[in-house]
């Protein structure tokens, strides 16, 4: 849900349209490295206009499917791709995880990370709609200048 919002907040600047990837979805293929699903799923993230890469926040990092997943890509396979990290977590103290742990691995497969991540605490998702605002008056002007 709080990518989805995310991503539909970044598709608003264009007219673009918003995909989502379940990665639980084809979990049993992640280490599947002749699986065609992954594969195609690999290569529609790495032509898009632009990607929201979330994951909850699993022992201060991102959990394994989405590394696993980000493992499939070479040096530079995110080149200059648009990415926005965001990150759901249960407790405010690992908030810099978004910044430390996620933001590091796009920007190593040459991501452009031109936004601060977001990070929401799982308590206060009643008020996602207000943290995204609050967070897109940052991301906006860049992520315009990159998309339009």
């Amino acid at each position: 849900m709080v990518a989805e919002k995310v991503a539909a907040q970044v598709a608003s600047l264009g007219e673009g349209s918003v995909e989502v990837i379940e990665l639980v979805d084809v979990a049993s293929q992640l280490f599947d490295w002749s699986a065609r699903t992954v594969a195609e799923l690999t290569a529609r993230v790495a032509t898009a206009d632009a990607a929201v890469f979330a994951s909850p926040t699993y022992k201060a990092g991102i959990t394994g499917m989405l590394k696993a997943f980000l493992d499939r890509y070479g040096t530079n396979g995110l080149a200059g791709l648009p990415a926005i990290p965001v990150m759901l977590g249960g407790a405010p103290h690992h908030a810099l995880a978004v910044e430390s742990q996620l933001r590091p691995v796009l920007v190593d497969l040459a991501a452009t990370v031109p936004t601060k991540g977001l990070y929401v605490v799982d308590s206060e998702i009643d008020s996602l709609d207000e943290q995204i605002a609050e967070w897109w008056i940052l991301a906006e002007p860049p992520l315009r200048r990159l998309l339009t």
